[in-house]
């Protein structure tokens, strides 16, 4: 058998709307771990927003989390974690754009501590999960250290305008991405960091040759991913960018087992759904 290597977005790809992995395509991940296949999370989330799905689906692998700017493996302390983060003067520069570019709030995550620039009960409860140590207050007199990434909450209306303005800032030292519906949120990490690059570094360190390599996703911040594995797969419910970039396309979304019936499919495992 030749092992392959398959990369899991969770929001709009590996979990419905609901936050949970359906049975059958659990099933058909757990059949394909134990004929030898590694399972691997490449996800937007916080490593403590993941362990819940890395657990359920008994993961022995690293994890790429914010997007590639932070990988590490739990459970293999030789493993040689990359963490690559904003320099600090850029976070700061950024808070100080709050009142100019009409931004609603700004969260600065390092590893598993939150920084909040204004009080939302909302984003407090949004960003809770797995007990992390939160500070609110302005960014610019908080944060103290460099950063993994940066969420800027703003209107719709002034997305446009605030990518523009941080693009003819920053652009050398940041990349942008914009996360999904139903929330306008722009993520900003290092230049030069994606998803590929976290799934390239893991994939290194697993020994599985890049030609063995399948990816699923269905946003903006996938794009990379799906371009560098062998065999990129958007969801049904995919962006149409995504969609475009991909090799395949899965018949059924995220609610309905589309990585379970394409995977089924692509080993020929003849599981009944």
């Amino acid at each position: 058998m030749d092992k392959h290597l398959i990369c899991l977005d969770l929001d709009g790809t590996l979990l419905t709307d609901e936050k949970t992995i359906t049975p059958f395509t659990k099933e058909v991940l757990t059949t394909l771990k134990q004929q030898g296949h590694e399972l691997m999370i490449s996800t937007g989330r916080p490593y403590r927003a993941s362990v819940p799905y890395y657990k359920e689906l008994k993961m022995t692998t690293p994890v790429v989390n914010f997007n590639g700017a932070f990988v590490h493996h739990p459970t293999d302390f030789n493993f040689k974690i990359k963490h690559e983060t904003l320099d600090l003067d850029v976070t700061k520069e950024i808070a100080k754009k709050v009142p100019e570019l009409n931004i609603k709030n700004i969260v600065a995550e390092v590893k598993d501590n939150i920084y909040i620039h204004y009080h939302d009960s909302v984003l407090f409860d949004a960003f809770k999960m797995g007990d992390p140590k939160i500070s609110v207050g302005n960014l610019y007199e908080t944060v103290n250290e460099d950063v993994t990434s940066i969420l800027v909450q703003a209107e719709e209306s002034e997305m446009p305008h605030i990518r523009q303005t941080l693009d003819e800032l920053f652009a050398e030292v940041i990349e942008q991405r914009r996360w999904g519906a139903p929330y306008p949120v722009l993520e900003i990490i290092k230049k030069g960091i994606n998803k590929a690059v976290g799934v390239d570094y893991a994939r290194e360190f697993l020994n599985i040759p890049a030609n063995r390599t399948i990816a699923f996703g269905d946003e903006d911040n996938d794009t990379e991913m799906l371009q560098y594995v062998e065999h990129g797969v958007a969801m049904k419910n995919a962006i149409d960018d995504i969609k475009g970039i991909a090799n395949y396309v899965t018949e059924t979304n995220n609610n309905n087992d589309g990585i379970g019936h394409f995977l089924n499919d692509f080993f020929d495992l003849r599981l009944k759904s």
